[in-house]
């Protein structure tokens, strides 16, 4: 089994400017580069969990995430030497598209990664910003949390 370390992304690996959508708007979080290669230098998976609640407002497309996920990964790898894995998303918002079982604090995009990637929770870590990041990741077993604030 492999191990993994999950990130959330907004406030967690780039500043939350409020539904980055536009890979320009990037800024990395002080720090977290250099943390996610020395996971990738040790051997774990990198995965970021997020909540992409925009894309049900209506206020950018999938599309333009995944142009924000590419262009991270790109930076990450040219400047850092680090690289990010997957990325899963919820574009859901309740109040919207009705309930879904992705949206964190439900454990759903954790479960779906580790079954994806062959991941043993209990040898995995979580990084997050928020307390629904940290009910998620305990929710799908992983139990070492730990907290950044950008």
């Amino acid at each position: 089994m492999n191990r993994a370390a999950f990130f959330d992304r907004d406030g967690t690996i780039n500043v939350d400017i409020g539904y980055l959508h536009r890979p320009e708007d990037v800024a990395f979080i002080e720090g977290v580069p250099e943390l996610i290669r020395k996971y990738n230098d040790e051997g774990y998976l990198v995965i970021v969990i997020t909540n992409q609640s925009g894309i049900a407002r209506g206020m950018f497309t999938e599309e333009d995430m995944h142009r924000v996920h590419t262009a991270m990964n790109e930076r990450l790898q040219k400047e850092y030497g680090a690289h990010i894995d997957a990325f899963y998303f919820c574009p859901h918002l309740p109040e919207i598209t009705g309930e879904c079982e992705c949206r964190k604090p439900k454990p759903g995009l954790f479960l779906r990664a580790i079954k994806d990637n062959d991941i043993d929770p209990a040898q995995s870590v979580s990084y997050g910003d928020s307390e629904r990041d940290e009910i998620a990741s305990n929710a799908a077993g992983i139990r070492r949390f730990r907290y950044i604030h950008g």
